[in-house]
């Protein structure tokens, strides 16, 4: 329990690290002429990402650490800082384009389009399962399909508008 229970702990910072970097990041890109498209679906992002971290904390007590499940978690971290160092100041949790900036196509963009998601997909099922918590994979992968189903189109789209 105490690995899980550091394990978390671990996770936790990284995110709220990652949450304030997102921050500075959307205030230089709005600086640079930014402009937010879609927000009103960050609401239910924030909202599944936050509830998976806490049902997370919440059942970790009986937690049986799979350690397959936790190489394949710190791998993910690898192929996440990969992202956002890729990324650079475009890194952030919102969809912010500057008109006339093109598209990233380098770092793991020249494989994918839209690595960060593939990633965090692949996120909520490898911890939560380390973990021994398979039903929180499970919800948490529908909720965020649903939610990544809508995202992924209003960022195809103001990448697209803000490259014309």
């Amino acid at each position: 329990m105490i690995l899980a229970i550091f394990i978390l702990f671990l996770v936790t910072a990284q995110r709220i690290a990652e949450l304030i970097l997102a921050k500075h990041n959307t205030k230089r890109l709005l600086a640079r002429g930014g402009i937010e498209k879609s927000p009103k679906h960050y609401v239910f992002i924030v909202f599944i990402h936050a509830a998976w971290l806490a049902l997370l904390w919440i059942d970790v007590g009986d937690a049986r650490i799979s350690f397959g499940w936790l190489a394949l978690f710190i791998l993910l971290q690898f192929l996440r800082v990969w992202v956002i160092a890729t990324l650079g100041e475009r890194w952030t949790t919102r969809i912010i384009v500057v008109p006339g900036e093109a598209r990233v196509l380098r770092g793991p963009y020249r494989f994918l389009a839209h690595p960060n998601y593939v990633i965090v997909a692949a996120e909520i099922i490898a911890l939560p399962m380390a973990l021994g918590l398979p039903w929180i994979a499970l919800v948490f992968t529908i909720l965020n399909a649903a939610v990544l189903w809508v995202r992924i189109r209003a960022e195809e789209k103001a990448l697209d508008e803000a490259e014309s």
